[in-house]
């Protein structure tokens, strides 16, 4: 990919704000385009550089989307830049640590196909990830022809977050696609996610990134066999850029409280007239919320899917807070012990 300047690559004044004089004359600063292995694809103005991961390791855990800074010689990393947004994730499986997807990202693309992959209650866990980053987020419904009704989901789906946009495209019609066009201009970072097999890549390719890899889906489920495996950027026709990423098999929330209660806004407000200030929303006397469901001005399934990514995102917050607090003191102990030695050599000379 070529750049010829760093708002080729999404550069912004957040980010030259964090730099003083000297380092914009003697470093480079790059951004994260891949993950290879055990090496790093950095992109910058002027080059392309693959590291080793070694070489990034003082600028901490670092994911596609980020900016770092190097030196100029050596290409040894010095930091990161601070992130204007974060999209992450508690790990799949059962261990306690959390997954970064991408960083300093402007619009997230939430891709569900309109056959067996549709959910409303998986679309408001992409919703609530993107609330909780702070960075827009449009639903991109394809393969339409699958649907009984399309035009039903499409209006359903646009209900599930106050002013979301929803768009139904072919994501192998560049024209279609084309009305994404305004949240991929010069300077402009988008992130695609969702199930495997949607046509994530395809539509990606549409959108003008280059040529990625791409195989068929099952029928009998309509799960997609890997078509993506890293997370990478490419540049689009319009000027952005789009980091593509592989398809999500669970989708755990934490640390996502504010990115909830955004997407369930109307709960939210409901509650506030409920008798009791703890309201569990499930029997208490005077709730509003299920008054609302009586009267058919709220959906069961609303509420029920709000319950479960609230309790979700508090249970899976609390186990990475302990593990970072584990993780911490065990840090301590190992500088307390190297200390220890060091004071019985300094005594033993």
């Amino acid at each position: 990919m070529d750049f010829d300047t760093p708002h080729d690559l999404g550069w912004k004044r957040c980010f030259e704000q964090q730099l003083l004089i000297s380092e914009m004359q003697d470093c480079i600063v790059a951004r994260v385009g891949a993950h290879l292995g055990s090496q790093v694809l950095l992109l910058s103005a002027s080059e392309e550089l693959t590291l080793p991961i070694a070489l990034t390791e003082p600028c901490g855990e670092v994911t596609v989307g980020d900016w770092l800074l190097l030196d100029a010689l050596t290409h040894r990393g010095i930091r990161r830049l601070e992130r204007d947004s974060l999209i992450a994730r508690k790990a799949a499986g059962e261990q306690a640590k959390s997954q970064l997807i991408a960083a300093n990202i402007d619009t997230l693309f939430i891709v569900s196909s309109c056959n067996h992959d549709f959910n409303f209650s998986r679309l408001e866990r992409y919703l609530a990830l993107a609330s909780e980053a702070q960075v827009d987020s449009v639903v991109v419904l394809t393969k339409s022809d699958l649907a009984e009704d399309s035009d039903l989901l499409r209006q359903q789906a646009s209900h599930l977050k106050s002013g979301l946009i929803v768009e139904m495209v072919d994501a192998r019609d560049s024209q279609q696609v084309s009305v994404l066009s305004d949240w991929c201009r010069m300077n402009q970072t988008v992130a695609i996610v969702g199930s495997s097999g949607v046509g994530k890549s395809t539509l990606a390719m549409s959108l003008g990134a280059e040529t990625l890899k791409t195989q068929g889906i099952r029928e009998d489920d309509s799960k997609g066999r890997h078509t993506t495996t890293t997370r990478s950027i490419h540049r689009l026709n319009s000027g952005g850029l789009l980091i593509d990423t592989p398809g999500m098999r669970e989708l755990q929330l934490a640390d996502c409280e504010e990115g909830v209660a955004e997407v369930f806004d109307e709960i939210i407000e409901l509650a506030q007239s409920c008798r009791f200030r703890n309201c569990g929303h499930n029997g208490d006397p005077g709730c509003a919320v299920q008054d609302a469901i009586e009267r058919g001005e709220l959906s069961p399934r609303r509420l029920k899917n709000y319950l479960k990514l609230q309790s979700e995102q508090a249970r899976n917050s609390q186990s990475l807070h302990e593990r970072r607090q584990e993780s911490r003191k065990l840090g301590q102990f190992y500088k307390s012990v190297l200390a220890s030695k060091q004071r019985h050599r300094d005594l033993d000379k």
